[in-house]
């Protein structure tokens, strides 16, 4: 194996969150005020995803006060904590930076629903649950 991909396998998460561009998320990321650190919640629909491997980043964007407010977060990186997908998007693009001019009701992206989402959601749960990642997300018959 390549010197650089036994490095990222050391460094990188086990299972990185499965997600995708028009999902919407829950970023838990840890921040440092002063001497001590808390775990901040930035909510948002997913509008790119970028690089592979433990480069892999996605651009999270969200309207505070009548503003878009985007951030890239490594999903790699250990002040990520966690990411929940909390809205599977349907989209027929790979980036939506074309929301970037859409305002109200534009900025809507349409949800992923019936046996397909109820299918992903599943597997998602098994796979976290496989390699460790949520001791409390055991596959449920009902998701």
């Amino acid at each position: 194996m390549n010197l650089i991909q036994e490095i990222e396998q050391e460094l990188g998460k086990k299972v990185p969150p499965p997600v995708r561009v028009g999902d919407t998320v829950q970023v838990h990321y840890l921040i440092r005020e002063g001497d001590k650190e808390r775990v901040q919640l930035f909510v948002g629909l997913v509008i790119g995803v970028q690089g592979r491997g433990i480069a892999k980043t996605v651009i999270v964007r969200r309207i505070v006060q009548g503003e878009g407010v985007e951030r890239t977060f490594p999903l790699h990186s250990p002040r990520v904590r966690d990411i929940t997908v909390t809205r599977r998007g349907t989209v027929r693009r790979a980036k939506l930076y074309y929301l970037r001019d859409r305002v109200g009701k534009g900025t809507r992206v349409g949800e992923l629903l019936g046996d397909k989402a109820k299918r992903e959601k599943q597997r998602d749960l098994e796979t976290r649950a496989a390699m460790g990642g949520d001791s409390d997300a055991a596959p449920t018959a009902d998701a």
